[in-house]
């Protein structure tokens, strides 16, 4: 899903040259493109949109320093980030590993809101609350308990995809987003009882001890770099008993990884001493994909983690 903004420059030709620039890199003509976007640049030297644009021209082009640079001017004209600049230094080995920046991520599923569901579902084969859904009835078999859950959490809930597959299992779904356009889809759906726009872990903050009896985040751990605040705000959110399932992509290496679609990859092992860390149990990880690109299944994961 990459996102594609434009910032003004707030200068009528540099941002017409921008304009052309782009139309030039449409067809392919890349070398005349990154010549327009340096002439908007000369024009305003904070055009952070030409910056970003000429940050992955010159990737393309296989301009390593000279990506990182324009990629540099992207972050510092914008500190919340909403092109992503800060994702490509990573990828391009200019920066550490970090979490993605949440203007990025809020840009990408506001625009992604309209045409989330047909795009992933349609598109791409998504299958992550499937996937969860029979992990969470496979794990409460496993331990002879009914697959009820009074009080539910669906992080990174988008339109209520999770909240369809777990309706009949749940009494009380509370959806919580990052995008304020993803949560109004999801209030259109009806099947929450409460929706809050905030960052997952913020979100889980906000709740009491003991407080759920199942959280749930499907495609949601992609965008998460470090699993431990997410894992222990879990921990203390949920009762005696409770479960919380989720899907990540993965990687045969070791540790987390920025994949080539700007999504962290997580290593199995990673992944299971994450959670023991936490202080849960994990009482299922197998290999699944949730999603499909290029008529490829994309190596994928889903966890259950218990609190005993």
């Amino acid at each position: 899903m990459p996102t594609r903004i434009f910032l003004t420059s707030g200068d009528l030709m540099a941002d017409r040259r921008y304009d052309f620039a782009r139309d030039l890199q449409l067809k392919g003509d890349l070398a005349g493109a990154a010549d327009l976007l340096l002439q908007a640049t000369e024009l305003a030297p904070n055009f952070v949109t030409a910056w970003f644009t000429l940050g992955d021209i010159r990737e393309t082009l296989g301009e390593r320093d000279a990506a990182i640079a324009a990629f540099r001017k992207a972050w510092a004209g914008d500190p919340d980030d909403r092109h992503g600049a800060s994702l490509r230094l990573m990828r391009l080995g200019a920066e550490p590993l970090a979490e993605m920046p949440q203007g990025y991520v809020k840009v990408l599923f506001d625009q992604y809101a309209k045409r989330f569901e047909s795009a992933l579902v349609d598109d791409l084969g998504y299958r992550g609350p499937e996937l969860l859904f029979r992990a969470v009835l496979s794990v409460r078999a496993a331990s002879r308990k009914p697959a009820f859950f009074n009080r539910a959490i669906d992080l990174g809930c988008g339109t209520g995809l999770v909240a369809t597959a777990f309706a009949r299992e749940v009494d009380h779904f509370i959806g919580i987003d990052l995008s304020p356009r993803m949560i109004e889809k999801a209030r259109l759906s009806g099947f929450y009882a409460e929706l809050e726009v905030a960052d997952i872990v913020q979100g889980l903050r906000g709740r009491l001890d003991a407080s759920a009896d199942l959280i749930l985040a499907a495609d949601v751990m992609i965008y998460v770099a470090d699993l431990a605040p997410v894992l222990i705000e879990a921990q203390r959110v949920l009762s005696a008993g409770g479960l919380f399932a989720f899907t990540t992509e993965t990687h045969g290496g070791d540790g987390v990884i920025l994949g080539a679609g700007l999504r962290y990859a997580h290593a199995a092992a990673h992944v299971r001493a994450s959670v023991e860390a936490a202080g849960l149990t994990l009482s299922l990880l197998e290999d699944r994909s949730a999603r499909t690109e290029d008529n490829i299944p994309v190596p994928g994961l889903v966890a259950v983690a218990s609190k005993t």
